[in-house]
Order: structure tokens, then sequence, then C-alpha cells
């Protein structure tokens, strides 16, 4: 069997951490079969959770989806961050039954002025 990061150790950083991280809005990610449940990834996922759905709340959304976890791998991002985020990163994502717009937690440090602006 060839070798994985293990699921309980995507995330390596305590629950009030995602109070930093930066959030955006997207139109439309439609693409969901990649993404895992934080329950399969964290002992305590309800206290992530909580905090995710606080923050995408605070920032417009509904109320309503799952929150999901996606994996960036390192060779996505900028040169630069790959030595930095050797094994990717996990952002933080649901997407909003009613209209289809999808509510997204990452690292500022990551993607802040690379990829991502809030786009609707």
């Amino acid at each position: 069997m060839a070798y994985t990061i293990k699921k309980t150790e995507i995330i390596d950083y305590p629950p009030e951490k995602l109070k930093a991280f930066k959030l955006m809005a997207y139109e439309w990610i439609d693409n969901l079969n990649f993404t895992l449940s934080p329950k399969q990834c964290i002992e305590n996922a309800d206290e992530y959770v909580a905090i995710a759905k606080q923050r995408f709340l605070e920032d417009g959304w509904h109320g309503d989806g799952e929150v999901e976890l996606m994996w960036v791998p390192p060779f996505m991002l900028n040169e630069d961050k790959q030595t930095e985020f050797t094994k990717g990163v996990v952002i933080w994502h649901v997407k909003q039954i009613e209209d289809g717009i999808s509510w997204i937690l990452y690292p500022k440090e990551l993607f802040d002025g690379i990829l991502f602006e809030k786009i609707i």
C-alpha cells in the first residue's frame, strides 16, 4: 500500500485558529465527491464545526448545508508556500443548499493576495 497521511493528521491546529482564517464565498463548487467530514478527521470535530459555522453565519451564510473539508495539495500552491505547507492544506467548506453558494475558510497566511478574493 502506498504511503498517505492519516486523516487524523491533516488538521494540526486548535479550533480557535479558525477564528483567524480568511473567509470567502464562491459561486459555485459543483464537485463535492472529494470532501471529507470533519468527524472523520478530528476527535473534537464539533468544536471546530461550531466555530466554522459561526464564521460562515457572520458573513451571510443561510445556515443550510454540511460543513466539510477539502484538501489542496502542495503543488497547487505558489512555490514559496510549497515548502511551508509540504502536506498541503485543508480548507473548510459549506455549500449553501438554497442557492449553491460555497462558503470557504482558509489560512490567511496561505493565500492572501495569491489565489482567492471574495467572488460574489
